[in-house]
């Protein structure tokens, strides 16, 4: 549009200049035939359009390069272009486009350039059919940008704000462990750690989760991986009770798989490198993300929970074809509550159908210590030295 209007302008000041050069080599001509019969002649008026023509002749050549290189072109869609910029990053936001920030905006880590997630399309209500024939697409990699908020276990604490399956933005914790930053060329296996209470995150729930996974590491009975901690839902009090309702809901989030693959330096998402970790109430969830999808997640570590032996027997039994579920049920020596709902479990698992009968169980029970807090800290040792060595062997 700008570009348009430039032109109006540079005509006019180009047809003024002809008109002067003209009339200024028109005086010029009457001075050379005024010498010729030496006849004296007033130079001025020649003089005056000469320097006009000179003028206009600058006036056009910075009108031309203006229009050529469209100066204030760029500058009107510049603003434009940042403005929707923005807008896509709230829509993207708030729409729950997964991705991914892999490490394609900045691979390695934090603070990258990020692409913005595309829009969601509004569907006409009036035209069913036409919705249903159009495939939909598939999650597009959208980086997000993870801040950093603390160093524990050695590692790297980060967080940022993704799209839950509903589609509305959560903060997602990601825990980078130390051999993240000393091999720049590794990729690591993933796993997801699951809540129990509304709006937080696991690690808040736990926080010596940690330090119980760089001490297996240290210890060379677990190989480094991430950590990822979704915060639980709203809406219900006890979130990993949703297992029993809808536990695909719990077990399945391609927006922050896709996400976390795209923004960090991970094996691809599936069951050779990505599993899944619930401690406490957060257990559950954890049992149901490995029985309802082992074609996603290689192995899931429950640690001190309590569970409906039933209801996630039927997460097992409507589970995809592919894949064998492989969980361990982890409790302490002393917790006979724990370790009867673990037996109860198994059970359950060994007489049901499909994939819940294919499950590999196995229970520890030989955690103990002088504390609570230290019995915790070895059974977190343990899931983590189980999802280690399972991991690498689930295809």
């Amino acid at each position: 549009m700008v570009r348009s209007l430039l032109l109006v302008p540079l005509l006019a000041v180009a047809g003024g200049g002809l008109w002067l050069a003209r009339g200024a080599l028109v005086r010029w001509r009457d001075l050379r035939v005024a010498e010729t019969y030496e006849l004296s002649g007033d130079q001025w008026p020649m003089l005056v359009r000469a320097a006009g023509a000179m003028v206009c002749g600058i006036c056009v050549t910075v009108l031309t390069l203006l229009t050529a290189l469209g100066a204030f072109g760029s500058l009107d869609g510049g603003v434009a272009g940042r403005t929707g910029s923005a807008a896509d990053r709230f829509e993207g936001s708030e729409a729950g486009n997964g991705f991914g920030s892999g490490p394609g905006g900045g691979a390695d880590g934090p603070g990258a350039g990020r692409p913005a997630a595309p829009p969601v399309e509004a569907v006409d209500a009036a035209a069913p059919s036409a919705a249903a024939s159009t495939p939909t697409p598939s999650p597009l990699p959208v980086v997000s940008r993870f801040d950093s908020v603390g160093h524990p276990g050695g590692g790297e604490l980060l967080q940022s704000a993704v799209p839950g399956p509903d589609g509305h933005p959560r903060n997602v914790r990601v825990w980078l462990p130390a051999q993240y930053a000393k091999d720049p060329n590794a990729r690591f296996p993933v796993v997801v750690m699951h809540a129990a209470t509304p709006r937080k995150t696991a690690d808040t729930e736990v926080p010596d989760v940690f330090e119980g996974l760089a001490s297996a590491v240290q210890s060379a009975k677990s190989k480094p991986f991430i950590l990822v901690a979704p915060e639980a839902p709203n809406g219900t009090a006890h979130p990993c009770e949703l297992v029993a309702a809808a536990p695909m809901a719990v077990a399945d989030d391609a927006a922050l798989r896709t996400t976390i693959a795209a923004t960090f330096r991970t094996l691809p998402p599936g069951p050779a490198a990505w599993g899944t970790l619930g401690v406490g109430d957060g257990a559950p969830c954890a049992a149901a993300a490995g029985l309802a999808r082992p074609d996603l997640y290689g192995a899931a570590a429950a640690v001190s929970g309590r569970y409906d032996p039933a209801a996630l027997a039927r997460t097992g039994a409507e589970a995809p074809a592919t894949g064998t579920p492989r969980l361990l049920l982890a409790a302490g020596k002393a917790d006979t509550a724990g370790l009867d709902a673990a037996r109860k479990l198994q059970s359950a698992l060994r007489g049901g159908t499909g994939a819940a009968a294919r499950a590999e169980v196995r229970i520890s029970d030989n955690a103990t210590d002088y504390s609570a807090d230290r019995i915790r800290l070895r059974l977190v040792r343990q899931a983590a030295q189980y999802l280690g060595e399972t991991l690498g062997k689930a295809s």
